[in-house]
């Protein structure tokens, strides 16, 4: 069997870089994607015997070259992991545009930056693995977050329908949302916010990065052929949908 090409956007920090490296520890030759912290990931790609992409998942033209490069040099892509994404929080009254569009643009619309050069070759060949990283807050919402919430639930809506079209392709197109996950980004707001946080999960602590990422070895692998348009919420029972 051939080894099996994995793309995973944000794939060099937090659950990204978790995602990544449990999918070259499982065989897949992997490249991550970046967008502007260079030595922050060279670090990690040379720590780790990674290769990385710097391309910019709002840019659908980044996205198609960065897919062709890859697929001229490793072959087609088989699975996509999109885990890339930005926060701009603000209350609803006081956010601005550009808040809303750089949320919309780097969460929502980059999933289609970034599945529709994929999945073309994906239906040619029969086979496909693609998972979105949505988030609770698309199904729980969250205060101060109003674009991030819409852009997260939009990805919801955006898989259910591109696995209807795909599902006999031999693709399947899922999402997994995540509750609060002990990263850095989470890790740097105060301890009374965190106390709080934590306090609110009946499992009574944050997740962990390597909790996500065998639910993205899970879903990526052959095996899960049966399993497309679902959501997969790993949150410590914060929210029960």
């Amino acid at each position: 069997m051939k080894t099996r090409i994995a793309l995973v956007t944000g794939g060099t920090r937090g659950i990204g870089a978790s995602i990544t490296l449990a999918l070259k520890r499982k065989g897949y030759k992997v490249i991550a994607n970046y967008h502007k912290n260079h030595e922050a990931a060279n670090t990690f790609a040379k720590q780790h015997n990674i290769e990385v992409s710097s391309f910019d998942v709002g840019s659908y033209e980044e996205c198609k070259i960065a897919s062709d490069n890859i697929t001229k040099n490793h072959g087609f892509i088989d699975i996509l992991v999109h885990n890339a994404g930005i926060t701009r929080d603000s209350f609803f009254h006081k956010m601005s545009p550009q808040m809303w569009q750089e949320v919309i643009t780097t969460n929502l619309t980059s999933c289609f930056n970034i599945a529709q050069p994929v999945v073309i070759p994906m239906r040619e060949n029969g086979f496909g693995r693609i998972i979105f990283l949505s988030s609770i807050n698309a199904l729980k919402g969250q205060v101060g977050q109003v674009n991030y919430c819409a852009a997260k639930a939009g990805i919801i809506g955006f898989a259910k329908a591109l696995a209807l079209e795909t599902a006999n392709k031999g693709i399947t197109v899922n999402v997994i949302a995540p509750g609060y996950t002990d990263t850095e980004m989470v890790r740097a707001v105060s301890e009374s916010v965190l106390e709080k946080i934590v306090s609110q999960i009946p499992a009574g602590r944050l997740g962990q990065v390597d909790e996500i990422a065998r639910c993205v070895l899970f879903l990526a692998a052959e095996e899960a052929g049966f399993i497309t348009g679902e959501t997969l919420n790993i949150n410590g029972g914060q929210y029960l949908s």
